[in-house]
């Protein structure tokens, strides 16, 4: 049997009753089940300072990028703050992409799936998170896309899916990742 893929989840929301996570949740009831799921909080990680980046480094920034080191794939499950991606979530990015030539991020395949009670889901934090991987070489699944708008309708009162077409939708994209990380892995892009 194939190693199982060891799949990290970011949550760029940090509020307990979050669709966003949520939605991470049900993401991975959703996934094949050769994936295995590590949420990482991102909450306690202190803001990145260069200062702060010495031979012992904050012990929340070693354990981070250690977990995120040890993954074979990211999943970032993000809502929109202001047409771009919380704060949180950009200070995760900028801990794991330092020291300078030490990126925990580089040829780790990514996903990234958005959320937001706006219409349109969450797109502009999608894309510019986006933005951000192309740089930290992080090959992104393309295709399915996932915005997922008037999030908050979307659950019940006990945080499950509550439409069967998002299910069948979610558990797609799930299985497209499962792929894409397959794919990655067998074009020896991984070290």
């Amino acid at each position: 049997m194939e190693k199982p893929m060891n799949v990290c989840v970011l949550v760029g929301s940090l509020r307990k009753a979050s669709f966003n996570g949520m939605l991470a949740n049900a993401l991975i009831s959703l996934a094949p089940s050769s994936m295995k799921f590590d949420i990482v909080e991102i909450g306690q990680l202190p803001f990145y300072n260069e200062d702060l980046d010495t031979a012992a480094p904050p012990a929340q920034w070693a354990t981070f990028r250690q977990r995120i080191k040890a993954a074979d794939a990211i999943l970032f499950v993000t809502p929109e703050y202001n047409r771009s991606v919380p704060a949180v979530l950009k200070n995760a990015l900028d801990v794991g992409s330092r020291p300078y030539g030490h990126s925990i991020w580089d040829r780790k395949p990514g996903a990234i799936v958005s959320g937001s009670p706006g219409a349109i889901g969450g797109f502009g934090a999608n894309h510019h998170l986006r933005q951000s991987l192309v740089f930290l070489n992080v090959p992104t699944l393309q295709q399915p896309e996932a915005y997922l708008g008037h999030v908050e309708k979307l659950f019940d009162e006990h945080g499950k899916l509550a439409s069967d077409g998002t299910r069948k939708f979610l558990e797609g994209f799930m299985q497209a990742f499962a792929n894409w990380i397959e794919t990655i892995r067998s074009q020896g892009q991984r070290v």
